[in-house]
């Protein structure tokens, strides 16, 4: 078997213990409890048997286990859940066939389709299946801690979770704990009682201890498994037993650095030499200790440390794998970084030339690292940075990070991939600083590299530049840099492109707008630049100036001109594979149709736009079109199906809102009004509203206040509903926004006739905007004019019952409501309809 395999499947392996343990009836009793949920949590610091324990519970239960060991190199969204899968494949050979393509791809903005995926295999599984994930405090990236937590949502009840921790964990687990579906076990329940500590000493040792000396260890070790264990192997060599006991005392990690001392300084020079070089290793043979070390008894000297106990862990059966107990390689790092520094780099680069050697490239470029070879780590690197993009985007930054930019300051693709990653993990300002400082280091360079290089590399830099500038609508600044991208590289990079067939960062950027300050500015520079790259054959990043073009002239009205310039987007073939581009060129259009009075045709875009996108996230791209129609829907005023939307999307008004959601809620708002969910409504209406506050996109807070007045509107509070539209039109004036207010349909003609009588004593600045939006929706085909459009479903039932000459007591008795409520609905429609009596609602009713 390749030493690679190996490695990887002793991850896999449940560690081997001793036979000789203590029985612990009571905590194998609350193992056993988590038979009965979808989580079982086991957390303490180090030393307190946590594996162990888990270890002895698994020999005893009679479900299929999955066992994961992790470590640092495990915090990688793909590394993490190929292991997961891997684990479940060593016990079910045909599971995950499904889920390969999808790890390989790697996480976007949700992790969904993969454990959505992982979710079903995990159905087809006959029998219950246990998952335990040990050392699970190594992992730290957020991605991996969403999708942990969403599939634990979903989890069958035939599968278990068990995690070992030394911290809490870092996901929603109060549901889970509130619906009994989760077992907590901590500190308290893994300590050694005194009567186990009693039979510890009497079974597991040579040790002969009075039941005084065992209580005072206990209760200076607090039951500390660990503590007791470390004790017990100081004691051994103590020629005055009392007096070492005595000396045990202080805090727990006091303990264990004097006990550890203590065992470490009895060992032999080769020993105490062999521990400290292999210390910094997470898992270890004998053929790497040997060249760590240049011990050639390196497999003696492992066995040796097994016979006496001292903290290190077998990882396979034939005894060929071995790790160090956490307290144990914790005590010798300390120990060892403190002594001979020289010595301690020259540990590091004899591990990472094995490592490297027998092809585990991420390992050796952590000890190439330490070992301050950085050549090295450049040259690793460098073998495939496109592939360390995908899927180690997290080890990659922090290698990048951690090497002096001496060391790649004549590689710029390196720096590129740096820069591209921040870009594309939203710190946006962090990467602009570094493109500036970038782009002047490498302005030196030119003549020190070859031309066709050094073009290359400055085109990518100018590009980002230019990009970066635009952001900031520095448009000016933007073109001048566009300038030199065309001179330089004008055949365009895959870095303009990166990661646009894949939905992180979708959300946030799906309205163009929102990047844009000053609209008229933009329009000049957009124009200019589709001009440039239009006749190009292979451009794709085209796409995104057609775009913000696209919803410039949607957004001003001009319909006919977005149409032409949408059909000439569409020519693009290079952009038809690009599935964060077409989905906004399907959105865009199919508003268009239904701005212009064709509803079937927009309904038929949205439909077709699900067959045309190819991407590893379809079912997250797939969501957001179908978000998409259930907005549509209620333009349509097909309420039944934004009603089935609302059903299966997942969100809901009590969700933590961010910008990336945003287009998201606030569909799921306009849903929960037209259901008449109002107080819900505006609950994420108003969450929303405080977050927009914060940043200084005008966009996204004209956006928010107009739903939040059409809301307001429809509850019957029409002062409120004024004073968010005057606000709302106060910000959209400068920039000339039209299709964000009559889109809203007929309830905001009504509104903005009620708020223009209300401002005509004030003379307000906003009256002519306000006629301007009005004529606009005059000559819009899709407003509904009836009051249909503004009223909510059960004050339509009213009017119409109010039509057929009912009163008050008898439209009561017709809908089972109260006349109280029938009353409440009357006054709001007399102020939605803006009428007065019941003889002019009767006229309405008859018009409609």
């Amino acid at each position: 078997m390749e030493v690679s395999t190996v490695i990887v499947n002793t991850k896999f392996q449940i560690p081997h213990i001793r036979n000789t343990l203590v029985p612990r009836p009571k905590l194998m009793l609350k193992l056993n409890e988590g038979m009965e949920t979808k989580l079982t949590l086991v957390s303490a610091q180090a030393g307190y048997g946590k594996t162990t324990a888990l270890c002895e519970w698994v020999k005893q239960c009679s479900a299929l286990v999955a066992w994961v060991s992790l470590d640092k190199h495990d915090n990688e969204w793909i590394s993490f859940w190929s292991c997961v899968t891997a684990s479940i494949q060593e016990r079910i050979s045909s599971f995950g066939q499904t889920i390969g393509c999808l790890l390989e791809k790697g996480p976007s903005e949700s992790s969904e389709p993969m454990i959505k995926e992982l979710l079903n295999e995990l159905n087809h599984i006959t029998g219950e299946l246990v998952i335990i994930l040990d050392d699970y405090h190594f992992i730290e990236l957020p991605d991996i801690h969403q999708s942990l937590s969403y599939l634990l949502e979903h989890f069958p009840p035939h599968i278990h979770l068990y995690i070992a921790s030394r911290t809490d964990l870092p996901i929603p687990t109060t549901r889970l704990l509130a619906k009994g579906e989760m077992q907590y076990i901590q500190m308290q329940d893994l300590r050694f009682e005194l009567e186990e500590g009693f039979v510890f000493f009497r079974d597991t040792t040579d040790l002969s201890l009075t039941k005084g000396q065992v209580t005072e260890l206990f209760y200076q070790t607090e039951g500390w498994v660990s503590g007791l264990q470390l004790a017990a192997i100081s004691l051994k060599r103590s020629t005055n037993i009392k007096q070492s006991i005595q000396q045990f005392s202080g805090q727990q990690y006091h303990i264990s650095d004097y006990l550890l001392e203590e065992v470490f300084l009895h060992q032999s020079e080769t020993m105490r030499s062999f521990l400290l070089e292999t210390s910094i290793l997470s898992r270890m043979n004998h053929s790497l200790c040997q060249a760590v070390t240049g011990q050639m008894n390196s497999q003696e000297q492992l066995e040796r440390l097994e016979q006496l106990n001292l903290f290190i862990i077998p990882l396979d059966e034939e005894r060929n794998w071995y790790r160090y107990h956490h307290l144990l390689s914790d005590f010798l790092r300390q120990l060892g970084s403190r002594t001979d520094s020289d010595k301690w780099i020259q540990v590091h680069i004899r591990a990472a030339n094995w490592l490297e050697k027998h092809g585990f490239n991420e390992e050796a470029v952590d000890h190439y690292l330490e070992g301050q070879q950085f050549a090295d780590v450049i040259r690793l690197i460098e073998k495939n940075p496109p592939a360390l993009m995908q899927s180690k985007s997290a080890a990659l930054m922090r290698w990048v990070t951690v090497l002096p930019e001496s060391s790649f300051a004549e590689k710029p693709m390196i720096e590129m991939f740096y820069i591209a990653v921040m870009m594309l993990g939203g710190k946006w300002e962090a990467a602009f600083q570094r493109m500036e400082q970038t782009k002047v280091r490498f302005e030196a360079l030119q003549g020190k590299l070859p031309d066709v290089d050094w073009n290359k590399v400055m085109g990518n830099i100018y590009f980002y530049c230019g990009m970066a500038s635009y952001i900031q609508n520095d448009f000016v600044r933007a073109s001048d840099y566009l300038a030199l991208t065309e001179r330089y590289m004008p055949e365009g990079s895959y870095f303009q492109v990166m990661g646009v067939n894949r939905y992180e960062g979708y959300s946030r950027n799906y309205d163009q707008l929102t990047l844009i300050k000053d609209p008229y500015a933009a329009e000049d520079f957009i124009l200019k630049w589709i001009k440039v790259w239009e006749y190009k054959k292979n451009y794709p990043f085209i796409g995104y100036m057609y775009l913000a073009y696209i919803h410039l002239l949607y957004e001003w009205n001009r319909l006919e001109e977005a149409e032409s310039y949408l059909a000439r987007s569409l020519d693009h073939i290079d952009q038809q594979p690009l599935a964060r581009i077409m989905i906004q060129l399907g959105i865009a259009a199919s508003r268009t149709e239904q701005a212009k009075g064709n509803p079937k045709r927009a309904s038929e875009l949205l439909a077709q736009l699900k067959s045309k996108i190819d991407s590893p996230d379809y079912a997250l791209f797939i969501e957001k079109i179908e978000t998409e129609q259930a907005y549509l829907s209620l333009r349509q005023g097909s309420l039944q199906d934004a009603l089935d939307w609302l059903q299966r999307c997942g969100l809901a008004h009590t969700d933590e809102v961010s910008l990336n959601l945003l287009a998201e809620h606030l569909i799921l708002a306009r849903v929960l009004a037209a259901c008449e969910r109002i107080e819900e409504a505006l609950y994420l209406l108003e969450r929303l509203y405080l977050l927009v506050c914060k940043g200084d996109c005008l966009r996204d807070h004209t956006k928010v206040l107009i739903v939040q007045s059409v809301t307001l509107w429809h509850s019957g509070q029409t002062e409120a509903a004024l004073i968010q539209l005057g606000t709302a039109l106060d910000l959209a004036k400068p920039d000339g926004y039209v299709r964000s207010f009559i889109d809203e349909g007929f309830v905001m003609a009504v509104m903005l006739n009620a708020y223009s009588k209300v401002q005509q004593d004030s003379n307000s600045s906003s009256g002519s905007y306000v006629k301007q939006l009005l004529r606009a929706m005059n000559d819009t085909p899709e407003v509904d004019q009836s009051p249909k459009g503004i009223l909510t479903e059960q004050e339509f039932k009213i009017l119409l019952l109010i039509m057929d000459r009912l009163m008050n007591k008898e439209i009561a008795e017709r809908l089972n409501i109260t006349v109280d409520t029938v009353k409440f609905h009357i006054k709001n429609i007399y102020k939605k309809l803006e009428i007065n009596n019941r003889k002019q609602a009767l006229q309405l009713a008859k018009q409609l």
